[in-house]
């Protein structure tokens, strides 16, 4: 299978990761689900590195579909004490129940095929798990909140159930791209897409640190951060905020910044 995003939704993925900001008030949420992910890092890493698939990826799928209960089938959920009941049923086909997490995590990794799939670049991460949940919201002409819950881009809408959307609905659980954010906000995961730093590098020895005008070369610089993880507002003003994330990409702070030695 051809790890290949379809160049429409990649673009919209881009996007919307580029422009992403977590509500505020749900940070500190946010926090203690990466805290709970990062401290059972080993764990994911045990199953990931068989299948060539990044931990955290693993560890996002494990909060959006078993709330990180070890307890859960990571398909849908289920309890591990017998084989899945929801979608997909029946799984693991193979084995004997109760089964250990490790067992029922590969067996749902290989059946979404995530062990084929090779583009772990953003827009290609949150493809996969979008498909792992479905493209239905599409149909319904909004950002799904299995991605973008908490976040500036979705406000309401939800299926409750299989089959039945309600837009009037709203998710309660954090979206999996803002998780992946706030991963990298974090640096607990390195920068997705290594070509964005070496960007990174060469517009910022373009910028000069705000005086008072607004650059194109700012407003550019803001948009790279931003599609590193950062969460900054692009207005052109390459200012503190601007310099203290580009240091963190070049050990040194924009021109003009006082900062700077």
């Amino acid at each position: 299978m051809a790890s290949i995003v379809p160049p429409d939704k990649k673009s919209n993925y881009e996007r919307l990761f580029a422009s992403c900001v977590i509500r505020e008030i749900k940070y500190p949420e946010i926090d203690r689900i990466i805290t709970k992910m990062v401290s059972n890092k080993t764990r994911y890493q045990s199953v990931g590195d068989q299948l060539n698939i990044p931990w955290y990826v693993i560890a996002i799928i494990h909060c959006m579909e078993g709330s990180l209960s070890f307890d859960k089938h990571l398909h849908n959920g289920d309890p591990l004490t017998k084989r899945t009941v929801q979608v997909p049923a029946g799984r693991p086909k193979t084995g004997t129940p109760p089964f250990t997490w490790e067992e029922s995590a590969k067996d749902a990794l290989v059946y979404d095929k995530l062990n084929t799939w090779t583009d772990w670049s953003i827009a290609g991460i949150l493809y996969k798990l979008e498909l792992f949940n479905g493209l239905g919201y599409y149909r319904q002409g909004i950002n799904s909140p299995y991605l973008w819950s908490y976040s500036n881009h979705y406000t309401k809408g939800k299926y409750v159930q299989d089959g039945r959307y309600d837009p009037n609905a709203v998710s309660k659980q954090c979206g999996a791209a803002v998780l992946l954010r706030r991963l990298m906000e974090q640096q607990q995961i390195p920068v997705i897409n290594d070509h964005i730093v070496e960007e990174i590098l060469k517009l910022g020895d373009k910028t000069s640190y705000y005086s008072g005008t607004v650059t194109n070369e700012a407003i550019e610089l803001q948009k790279l951060l931003n599609r590193a993880g950062s969460v900054l507002r692009v207005d052109g003003k390459a200012g503190e905020r601007t310099s203290t994330e580009y240091f963190k990409f070049s050990k040194k702070y924009l021109k003009g910044d006082p900062r700077r030695v």
